[in-house]
């Protein structure tokens, strides 16, 4: 299926608990201090965001310790490492960015269910070669626990490298970019996706405008799907697939991150991801400032 892109935000208030061993330092964003942004994300507002690299990006992540990515199972049709490249701390995709490192990957570890026809479970962590420091511009992001809700109409938050229409590059020098999309309750995108044969599960979680004009395309596969708990980010999707890219009554469909607390705890054995639990109740999104609706990408449906 396919990959998912970006352009605007608003920020949410919501309420945390947590004591695991991240939840210290996790979905802590020094620099991103902004209420509502444009389509260029400005440098470390969001420094848990991974650019995946073989010769060149191709798909997205985001840091979850110093030493583990977590993203879309998809990008990995094979499990080899060989010239798998990860850049944290990156704002462009062309020029010199002072602020960001490269690690090899020593592991690709795909969720054992999932399921390349369905897209059931996309979801995938990858283990580096060595740690990373954290700096104001590489941090690890808050993951949804098990008991996290997000009510339809919350406000989330997509980050990614890209195209800005199907098989449109960003533009020079393709700087990292932002869109903020309302969830979508399951019942409905499920509606949505029926008459294509495709089955939402209750592994999935949806976001986007019934008009479109804001989503996630190709190359954003395997990012970040976040929500504003208080004052801590936490990762509550990871973007899997849609029938093209901000198509009207076709949202964005995420791996649900609350589902596989479990199964990413049994992966990562010392220096636990920070978990936290969120109920959208308490969230209030600042929606008398949000920015106008931006045309943007096209179809697909195939993997990225």
């Amino acid at each position: 299926m396919e990959a998912k892109l970006l352009c605007a935000a608003v920020l949410l208030a919501s309420m945390v608990t947590g004591n695991n061993g991240q939840s210290d330092v996790c979905g802590n964003a020094p620099l991103n201090s902004r209420i509502v942004g444009g389509e260029d994300a400005p440098a470390g507002a969001w420094p848990w965001q991974a650019s995946l690299h073989r010769s060149s990006h191709f798909c997205g992540g985001s840091l979850i310790n110093n030493l583990w990515v977590l993203t879309a199972a998809h990008c990995f049709p094979s499990i080899s490492t060989s010239g798998l490249l990860v850049y944290l701390g990156r704002e462009t995709q062309e020029g010199v960015n002072s602020n960001e490192v490269s690690r090899t990957v020593a592991e690709i570890i795909r969720h054992p269910n999932y399921n390349s026809d369905t897209s059931d479970n996309d979801i995938a962590l990858l283990r580096l070669s060595s740690p990373v420091d954290f700096t104001n511009f590489i941090r690890p992001i808050c993951l949804a626990s098990n008991d996290t809700t997000i009510d339809a109409g919350t406000i989330t938050w997509v980050t990614g490298w890209g195209t800005i229409q199907s098989d449109v590059p960003l533009p020079s020098p393709q700087r990292l970019q932002e869109v903020d999309v309302p969830i979508v309750s399951n019942s409905q995108c499920s509606d949505a996706y029926a008459a294509q044969s495709i089955q939402i599960t209750s592994n999935m979680i949806c976001a986007g405008l019934n008009e479109g004009g804001k989503d996630s395309c190709q190359g954003d596969s395997g990012g970040p799907l976040m929500v504003k708990s208080g004052s801590t980010w936490v990762q509550i999707g990871v973007v899997s697939f849609g029938i093209g890219c901000a198509l009207a009554n076709f949202p964005g469909v995420y791996a649900r991150v609350s589902e596989y607390q479990d199964w990413i705890r049994n992966q990562i054995s010392t220096n636990e991801p920070g978990f936290v639990g969120s109920s959208s109740s308490s969230i209030h999104p600042l929606t008398a400032i949000l920015l106008p609706v931006l045309p943007v990408l096209l179809p697909v449906f195939v993997l990225s």
